[in-house]
């Protein structure tokens, strides 16, 4: 009896490392070691329910105490209150039952073992103080004679913490045979609960934990907050940088609305628009990239406001004509009036041919540089040359001649700096005469090459 006392302690000291801080839904096992004591008063009256069996219930000088861990038992939490669990217990039996003078009757240390199983239901399950009624059967052996027994048991568990606490039961238990009496045994015992897996070590039970693999708290279920800014991590955007609910838990360092991660600028208050950064003249570009901050301006031009090279009102970027000062219904460039047209075809009539020939003479170098002064002015504006003749002769050959002076021409002044796509040529013959051809002076008005601006 000694050893397996021994053998109790050494069980009760291993389960006290147990982990603690959960209810039995958590830690379903509990062990309860402690000392019994067993009475048979009243046990020689004949009836197991007489009038007289609880009439010494608390008269411990009926008990048989063995004042050694005695005691042991073991359950599992089967959900709604509800646990079954098996016990076995010794003692030592030297008072059995009553003399007829209402003594108790002396026995020669008897040996007393039971073993007993009992679904027991708690009444208050999580509270400090747990009552608990149970039921359930056994066999105990007196002096190595043993009997069947039905059970009724009535408990409290004071528990002092949420796992530890003392265990005080009282069995009544009945026996199926003769030769076993009536009698009830009486438990105290310290209680540990234990069992539950806790795999992340959090104190939250994997049952619980909505992050079983990873410490948490358990404001959030057993999931991290790892920035500690009071939003666990899944729900966190920034979950390694403490920040703010309204920006899903990252920082926005200047405070405009724009959290960091999204920021292009994120010391310096902006628009949201513009990622994050400022634009202090409101010209849709940023500071940093408005090679004019504090002057509105276009995207295209770095945010400076487009110049007017040549005063005409017509932006350079609309400008076709950026250094000449031009109208608006032109594009910025000059427009060709009527007198400088005029001008053009005064100058052109006199340019001069070899006789029946498309080769320019050397004495017309000077009107042709007036024109290309002229063309120059006006450097988007297109012009047609035209080459026409007199009556004398075919027509054909009027009409060929005239095509090669307007191309000699054209080519003249293309080599001298027009550029080609301004010029185009055409030869009309003797098709369109501004005077008679009756007369030398007519035929002389009527050889000619005109200059006119292309519609």
């Amino acid at each position: 009896m000694k050893n397996l006392s021994r053998l109790l302690f050494a069980m009760l000291l291993v389960l006290g490392y147990s982990n603690v801080n959960a209810q039995d839904e958590n830690n379903p096992w509990q062990i309860t070691i402690g000392a019994n004591a067993v009475d048979a008063y009243p046990s020689g009256d004949g009836a197991p329910f007489s009038e007289t069996i609880f009439s010494k219930f608390v008269d411990v000088d009926n008990y048989n105490i063995l004042p050694s861990l005695s005691t042991i038992s073991v359950s599992k939490y089967l959900g709604d209150g509800f646990s079954f669990g098996v016990a076995g217990s010794l003692n030592k039996i030297d008072k059995w039952g009553e003399n007829a003078d209402g003594t108790a009757m002396s026995a020669d240390d008897l040996s007393y073992y039971a073993v007993d199983g009992t679904i027991k239901f708690n009444f208050l399950k999580g509270t400090t103080i747990d009552p608990y009624l149970g039921v359930g059967g056994g066999y105990t052996w007196i002096d190595e004679v043993g009997a069947g027994t039905v059970n009724g048991n009535l408990g409290v568990n004071v528990w002092f913490s949420e796992n530890i606490g003392l265990t005080v039961q009282s069995a009544y238990k009945h026996a199926f045979e003769d030769y076993l009496q009536t009698h009830f045994q009486h438990t105290v015992g310290l209680s540990i609960k234990f069992g539950g897996t806790d795999t992340d070590g959090d104190g939250i039970y994997d049952k619980d934990d909505a992050c079983p693999d990873v410490a948490g708290l358990a404001a959030f279920n057993g999931c991290p907050d790892s920035d500690g800014d009071g939003i666990e991590d899944s729900k966190d955007s920034c979950p390694n940088e403490a920040g703010s609910a309204e920006m899903n838990g990252c920082p926005d360092t200047d405070g405009d609305g724009i959290a960091d991660k999204d920021d292009n600028c994120p010391t310096v208050a902006g628009l949201k628009a513009l990622a994050g950064c400022p634009d202090a003249d409101g010209d849709g570009v940023t500071d940093a990239d408005d090679a004019c901050p504090d002057t509105a301006g276009p995207a295209a031009n770095k945010g400076c406001p487009w110049p007017d090279t040549d005063g005409d009102g017509v932006l350079d970027k609309d400008d076709k004509c950026p250094d000449v000062k031009g109208t608006v219904a032109n594009n910025g460039c000059p427009e060709v009036s009527a007198e400088v047209q005029k001008t053009l075809n005064e100058y052109a009539k006199t340019i001069l041919f070899d006789t029946g020939k498309s080769s320019i003479k050397a004495q017309s170098a000077q009107v042709l540089s007036d024109i290309i002064k002229i063309l120059k002015e006006y450097p988007t504006a297109k012009f047609t040359v035209e080459g026409h003749t007199d009556s004398v002769g075919s027509e054909t050959l009027n009409q060929r001649l005239s095509d090669a002076r307007a191309n000699a021409v054209k080519e003249y002044l293309i080599e001298n700096g027009i550029d080609a796509f301004r010029l185009s040529a055409l030869g009309y013959g003797e098709s369109k005469p501004i005077d008679s051809n009756k007369t030398r002076a007519g035929r002389a008005n009527n050889r000619r090459v005109e200059i006119n601006l292309a519609k």
